[in-house]
């Protein structure tokens, strides 16, 4: 199976998904990783010029990305803070879909989550709403952003699936009990972001713990909860 994970920001998909990364390529999935920003609106050191914030978010990625499994990453260049579900972010973003192929996609929620504030930057929303209309409808329609096909012979994909991560209502989820040791090492490869770095491996695992409890895993075990949707 091919995976295309898309986030607003460094970091997100690390936080969202990073177990079940982990978890999908060590079964001989491939994942690739597109970002629609570089970041640079990151991080508390106001002696770093933003475009050097964006570039070394895009090492972090990258490492990042490495402990998982994942070498492949598009970076699309949308500015940070102010990425809106435009129909060039569409385009964008079935630009990558038609040239990966993927089986399924993995987003962030389009949905507000009022007892998570983080997971609802409004860049995330932004995201998952341009994602979710990338995949449904324009990947697969030959019409839709006609100068992918027309000038770049981008041929229509389906996706099959999307998977949803930190929205409402999750109706499934990826067991991270073997993975979650991964997923902090990823988390720690962003230094610019991470202000107790002695405290992420603990804050992960209580995490994991409670979304395991949560879909009935033995205690202690960990997992991660998406929202999954046919979309074939």
């Amino acid at each position: 199976m091919k995976i295309l994970a898309v986030a607003a920001h460094p970091d997100d998909l690390d936080f969202g998904c990073a177990g079940s990364t982990a978890r999908w390529t060590a079964e001989g999935h491939e994942v690739v990783y597109c970002l629609v920003t570089s970041g640079e609106a990151g991080g508390d050191d106001a002696s770093i010029s933003r475009s050097d914030m964006g570039e070394l978010r895009q090492r972090e990625q990258t490492a990042a990305a490495k402990v998982v499994g994942v070498t492949e990453l598009h970076w699309l260049g949308f500015p940070d803070g102010a990425v809106e579900p435009t129909l060039e972010l569409r385009a964008a973003i079935t630009r990558v879909i038609r040239l990966v192929k993927p089986d399924r996609v993995v987003s962030q929620s389009p949905e507000r989550t009022y007892d998570r504030v983080y997971g609802s930057h409004p860049d995330h929303l932004a995201v998952g709403e341009a994602t979710f209309n990338a995949v449904y409808p324009d990947s697969r329609n030959q019409f839709a952003h006609p100068h992918l096909l027309a000038e770049e012979g981008l041929e229509p994909h389906t996706v099959e699936e999307l998977w949803l991560v930190g929205g409402p209502e999750p109706n499934d989820f990826v067991e991270t009990t073997d993975t979650i040791d991964k997923k902090i090492e990823a988390l720690l490869c962003h230094e610019s972001q991470i202000a107790q770095p002695e405290e992420m491996g603990k804050r992960i695992a209580m995490w994991g713990a409670e979304q395991g409890k949560q879909v009935g895993l033995p205690e202690g075990a960990a997992a991660e909860r998406f929202r999954v949707i046919k979309t074939a």
